[in-house]
């Protein structure tokens, strides 16, 4: 226990429990998981922890691509995966990273400069090692380290001016800022970004009206690297706002309130510039912290912003992270309403469609707002799920999600959503689903999720066991598309994926793939292996969440051992509990008992189960990645020495 926890069971249930089909289910998706896990890693790691692939490779795109490919490793270990789990993972995410070391892409271990799409995709792997284990020097060195190039204290890598409160580029990380990109950073993104709407508008011989743009023509290449470094190279971006999730990260490492004071020093600038900028969010600042300084005065067509490449994502989604991460680490929940504004003011210009359904714009040209289209309704989801708001389940409700979102997706993992034609990343597919599902509108989601999930795992087993999976297939050192798109091929090999696990134990929507922290509003350790994640043979099923309380089911599957369960009040120990109720698998009251503080403990008899309505206060605590046996002083860091 840590020094201000005694160890000791508040609960004990002996009540024989019937076990639920989705209980029987979870324990059957684990098992496959964990079968399938080891499998991915012996096909595709070698003894080092390097992944069997190409001797050289260029540009400064990639490294995020391996660890996205990886990352549920860890991610399933926190959730009671087996404990070889987190042993591939270390040596995994340590084979990568000297791996894209020698690549060229990493310095320092961190990318040396890339745009926070992407450093927001790699860091994943690196979070869930925080929440798998918050003892391991190294991880929290890192952590400290990263977050040090970020906050204007390394002076190799000034990323940050604290004056005027801005990240000095779109391009960034270990090296510092990049304000001069080359025709050699891009060269692996030619031929996809062929189908995307072209960066500018004045480009010579491209029709901005066609929605593409030929960066495979070596003479409109030339002319989109020029205009790139003139317009989009230096200032500030909203995709920057991912970089809190780093600072978060960070703190709930050792509790370095400067990290906080960061945090919201960095959110509320950019919420500044959004009221100068008459409450739309500017895609662009420039170094002097004026909006639009090297784009003639426009608010929108910098770096991944309004024009290009995405749009309205690229700006709520940076926007809906910071917010939360704000929200978690000062307990105020109304920095929300810097993600809610922007949700709002693009509601306000909604069109009606042809069939009735509401579109709003995703783009803006220098023409005006474009690209209609139906708005996403997972952003207030995220919300919601953070403030408990019945305002933000009306932003959900306004937008009319279309069925399909409702239903279950088994998406061609890497591929395309038949529906809404976007790229499906990581499998974050089901987020409208399970809302439905908390919300009492799907009791049979459950069953559903864990069936789905199961037959994907199964179908990215013969995936990987195929032709197309086998690595022999994919060394190449030359540089055509489909060389180039190797990088992708352990995302799309991957049997991994946790979904309907996370959602149901942790009573959350699985993080948003772009460098969301993985929020929920439970987690569980196994007190007797002394380890995160639910014991063996026990399965959870968070099915309401409130304000002040969480309704779960716990049911020990296993007809001979007892087992003791930790429930952890937040992800990040952020909330308290102050009661617990038990109730009987009639729904009866069995015991009720007071209960103080971040961690509750349960011990299980054979077979047991029950019913628990867990009272509690939200975002009372400090975020951390304390465990309940963490040592009240974790061992100090290392006092890196300079040589001169």
């Amino acid at each position: 226990m840590s020094g201000n926890q005694q160890r000791n069971v508040s609960l004990r249930v002996d009540a024989p429990f019937r076990p639920p089909e989705w209980a029987v289910l979870q324990q059957q998706l684990m098992d496959l998981l964990n079968r399938s896990a080891e499998e991915f890693v012996e096909r595709y790691v070698q003894p080092d922890g390097t992944l069997l692939w190409r001797s050289a490779w260029p540009g400064m795109d990639g490294s995020d691509d391996p660890y996205e490919g990886f990352m549920n490793l860890a991610l399933l270990y926190v959730l009671g995966g087996k404990r070889e789990l987190y042993d591939h993972a270390r040596k995994v995410f340590d084979g990568i990273t000297w791996q894209w070391t020698e690549y060229g892409q990493i310095y320092r271990e961190f990318d040396g400069y890339y745009d926070w799409m992407h450093h927001g995709e790699g860091s994943l792997f690196f979070y869930f090692l925080g929440l798998a284990d918050p003892a391991s020097l190294k991880d929290r060195q890192r952590a400290r380290r990263f977050a040090r190039m970020y906050m204007g204290e390394d002076p190799e890598a000034p990323n940050y001016d604290p004056e005027k409160k801005l990240m000095r580029s779109p391009i960034n990380g270990s090296r510092g800022p990049r304000f001069v990109m080359t025709e050699e950073d891009w060269m692996t993104h030619r031929g996809i970004l062929d189908d995307y709407l072209a960066p500018f508008e004045d480009l010579t011989g491209v029709d901005i009206a066609s929605g593409k743009c030929p960066w495979s023509d070596d003479a409109v290449y030339k002319e989109i690297i020029q205009k790139m470094n003139e317009r989009m190279a230096k200032g500030d971006v909203p995709l920057n706002l991912n970089a809190t999730s780093l600072i978060a990260h960070a703190f709930m490492y050792g509790g370095d309130e400067r990290m906080i004071r960061w945090v919201v020093e960095y959110l509320g600038a950019w919420k500044a510039r959004a009221e100068e900028n008459g409450g739309i969010m500017p895609d662009n600042v420039g170094l002097s912290g004026k909006i639009g300084e090297y784009n003639d005065g426009k608010w929108w067509g910098g770096y991944y912003g309004w024009r290009w490449s995405h749009g309205l994502f690229t700006i709520v989604e940076p926007l809906t992270n910071a917010t939360m991460n704000a929200a978690l680490l000062t307990g105020d929940v109304s920095w929300l309403d810097v993600a809610r504004r922007q949700l709002d003011l693009n509601w306000e210009l909604r069109r009606s469609s042809s069939d009735g359904h509401w579109l709003v714009p995703h783009k803006h040209l220098d023409s005006g707002w474009t690209d209609y289209k139906r708005p996403n309704p997972a952003y207030p989801i995220y919300l919601w799920t953070v403030s408990m708001d019945p305002r933000d389940i009306e932003r959900y409700e306004r937008v009319g999600a279309a069925d399909f979102y409702k239903e279950i997706e088994i998406p061609i993992v890497s591929g395309r959503n038949p529906h809404t034609g976007k790229e499906t990343k990581h499998y974050i597919a089901n987020t409208i689903p399970w809302f439905e599902f908390i919300r009492g509108n799907d009791p049979e989601y459950p069953e559903k999720i864990l069936k789905a999930n199961y037959a994907l795992v199964q179908r990215q087993i013969e995936k990987m066991r195929s032709p197309q999976g086998d690595p022999a297939g994919w060394i190449s050192d030359g540089y055509n598309l489909e060389d180039l798109s190797s990088i992708h091929k352990w995302q799309e090999m991957c049997p991994v994926y946790p979904e309907g696990l996370l959602q149901l134990t942790l009573g959350a929507p699985m993080h948003i793939s772009h460098g969301g922290l993985q929020h929920a509003r439970v987690r569980y350790y196994d007190a007797a292996a002394r380890r995160p994640g639910l014991p063996p043979k026990v399965s959870a099923l968070v099915e309401r969440l409130a304000d002040d309380s969480v309704t779960l089911t716990l049911v020990n599957v296993d007809e001979s051992e007892e087992k003791e369960v930790v429930i952890q009040a937040g992800g990040f120990g952020e909330h308290s509990f102050t009661n617990a109720e038990v109730r009987d698998d009639r729904g009866e009251l069995a015991q009720s008992v007071p209960a103080a503080g971040k961690w509750l403990h349960v011990r299980l008899g054979p077979s047991a189960g029950a019913k628990l309505v867990l009272s509690m206060n939200r975002y009372v605590n400090k975020p951390s990645y304390e465990a309940p046996w963490s040592p009240a002083t974790p061992a100090p860091l290392i006092q890196s020495r300079q040589i001169t």
